[in-house]
């Protein structure tokens, strides 16, 4: 069903129907065997969207060894979705920066299947990864949305994230350039 034939349901009947597809919608911990998904799904972005910055695709030798920064436990992990075996999502708290005094922020990032987008998948995996993160030395969470990106700015907004900035002209893509909004979530504290 297109979303847009969700979009024009009466409440009552969509989110229903969000329940029951997001019902089958599974969260863990991804694995090496899902690299070339979760490439599948970030070189999309790269190619169709202004959303990363990207302008050439990630190489699954390049995917290999970014995925190498996360791990099960501690402060940076990759949370996929799987729709059956099919991984349709992920998300990921990753180095904020590189120096010593950013070691308790975390950047978040999600990216959904495109067929996923709307479906409650990227709920499911931010509640997973932010729920992953308890008891861990974490301050503060960020996140980049290049602008405009209504569907993401609204899943940060109902996960506590508040903008906190707007970088005008931050990136050039597409022979243009697109304004950065930053927003920020307390971790480890009452939001």
């Amino acid at each position: 069903m297109p979303r847009s034939s969700i979009r024009s349901m009466t409440p009552i009947v969509r989110n229903t129907l969000l329940r029951v597809i997001g019902a089958k919608v599974g969260i863990r911990p991804a694995t090496e065997r899902d690299l070339e998904a979760i490439n599948d799904i970030y070189n999309h972005y790269v190619a169709e969207s202004h959303v990363t910055f990207d302008d050439e695709p990630i190489s699954t030798d390049a995917r290999r060894e970014w995925f190498s920064h996360y791990g099960r436990t501690g402060r940076h992990r990759v949370l996929v979705a799987t729709d059956g075996d099919e991984v349709v999502g992920y998300a990921s708290s990753s180095r904020y920066r590189p120096k010593p005094g950013y070691v308790t922020s975390v950047e978040t990032s999600i990216y959904l299947a495109p067929d996923a987008v709307g479906k409650g998948a990227g709920a499911k995996l931010y509640a997973e990864l932010f729920k992953s993160l308890e008891g861990e030395d974490i301050h503060r969470a960020y996140a980049g949305i290049a602008l405009p990106n209504p569907a993401s700015i609204a899943l940060h907004e109902s996960f506590g994230f508040k903008r906190v900035a707007i970088y005008t002209e931050q990136g050039r893509k597409f022979g243009r350039y697109w304004d950065v909004a930053w927003y920020e979530k307390p971790v480890g504290e009452p939001t």
